[in-house]
């Protein structure tokens, strides 16, 4: 037997993308001119697929800043912040962190995934239970079975299936870890935040949401669905990435005190390398912007309104709720991939999601909107979708 044998059926599937036409899990930008254009091939496409949700990957100040610290500290750290030492501006993001939040204690990892594998894994150990929505990001899930805790897993929003599951647990309710996440990046939705702290509050636990598609987007100053719905206090940690409205790379948790021991037990915090100079330097610089220009998530909501109804008007089923996440669901996979090449055709880029990663086994044109897009382009979107139709 091949060691590669068990991935035939998926290597014969993506073989007859790839023998198609244009590969949906293998695209290649040609260019990028800014937050919301590039080119595929000959073709100029509207970034309509980027997670970009505050436009801020070509801000001028987060770029001039990032290269700054490029020329004065290198490209990289290489090594952990445990074995290397951390650098100046690692420990001045965390503060940041700490303030915007207004918590006592910030842990800034290299990646999202890593920052959930890292907390979720080291709390999440033999002895802990932990309950997840059920459309939580493998990350998510990757960390519980890193930790190795008892996973139950409750119906995707479902508080009262939360509840009953908690009420199961007896006494172990106290000591459960909740996860849920602010937006859910596939369907758009949110986690009925206030129903699972009503939970917490009668049954136990501690919670922990990841707030990655909602940073930036939700809440008075940016904070996410926590402060939105204004149950923060009730949210023991914050997990949340740098790659979406940061428009970086990297990842942050922010809690009590107490979390501070993580940095000594967590083992994808010691032994992953630190993140590089240039990319704290403009996360810190978008971190300025998201609290000093709360006009862009204004203008980046007026935009999700404006797609999600545009396309509700042409007869298109989409998600549960308006957010700068719009899925269009479409019937098949062989569907969903001819109209991608059809909107790409049209001088759009959107996402094609295919089961297992979009969830119920449905195919989705994952669509979102950043604070960068302008009135006529969100247009355009809308009439690339409308061309599908005839």
């Amino acid at each position: 037997m091949d060691l590669y044998d068990k991935f035939a059926r998926i290597a014969r599937e993506r073989e007859q993308f790839q023998t198609s036409g244009l590969n949906p899990f293998g695209t290649c930008f040609d260019e990028i001119y800014s937050a919301t254009e590039g080119r595929i091939g000959d073709r100029k496409i509207i970034l309509a697929g980027t997670n970009n949700y505050l436009g801020l990957s070509f801000n001028a100040q987060a770029i001039a800043d990032g290269q700054a610290a490029l020329a004065a500290q290198g490209t990289g750290t290489t090594g952990s912040r445990m074995a290397n030492g951390s650098y100046g501006s690692h420990l001045a993001l965390e503060q940041e962190l700490s303030a915007f939040f207004d918590r006592p204690t910030a842990i800034v990892f290299s990646t999202g995934y890593t920052a959930n594998l890292g907390v979720i894994s080291t709390l999440a150990d033999p002895g802990a239970v932990v309950l997840i929505d059920a459309d939580c990001h493998a990350s998510i899930y990757d960390a519980c079975a890193l930790g190795g805790a008892q996973i139950i897993r409750f119906r995707h929003n479902d508080a009262h299936d939360l509840e009953r599951r908690m009420v199961r647990l007896g006494e172990r309710a106290q000591s459960a870890i909740i996860i849920v996440e602010g937006i859910y990046s596939m369907l758009g939705d949110v986690a009925p935040l206030a129903e699972i702290v009503d939970i917490k509050r009668r049954l136990g636990g501690f919670l922990l949401i990841d707030e990655a598609h909602s940073f930036g987007v939700m809440g008075a100053t940016g904070r996410g669905l926590a402060e939105a719905l204004g149950v923060e206090q009730d949210v023991d940690i914050v997990l949340g990435t740098f790659s979406k409205s940061l428009a970086s790379i990297g990842g942050f948790a922010v809690g009590p005190k107490a979390m501070e021991v993580l940095r000594y037990s967590s083992r994808p915090y010691i032994f992953t390398a630190s993140p590089s100079p240039s990319s704290i330097a403009s996360v810190r610089a978008s971190l300025k912007i998201i609290a000093q220009h709360p006009e862009l998530r204004e203008k980046l909501w007026r935009s999700a309104h404006r797609l999600y109804q545009g396309l509700a008007q042409l007869g298109y089923k989409l998600g549960p709720r308006i957010s700068p996440v719009v899925p269009v669901m479409i019937g098949s996979k062989e569907d969903g991939l001819r109209f991608w090449r059809d909107l790409i055709a049209q001088g759009v880029y959107v996402n094609l999601v295919l089961p297992p990663a979009a969830p119920a086994d449905i195919t989705l044109l994952r669509c979102s909107v950043n604070a960068a897009h302008s009135e006529e382009q969100i247009d355009t979107i809308i009439q690339a979708f409308a061309a599908l139709k005839n």
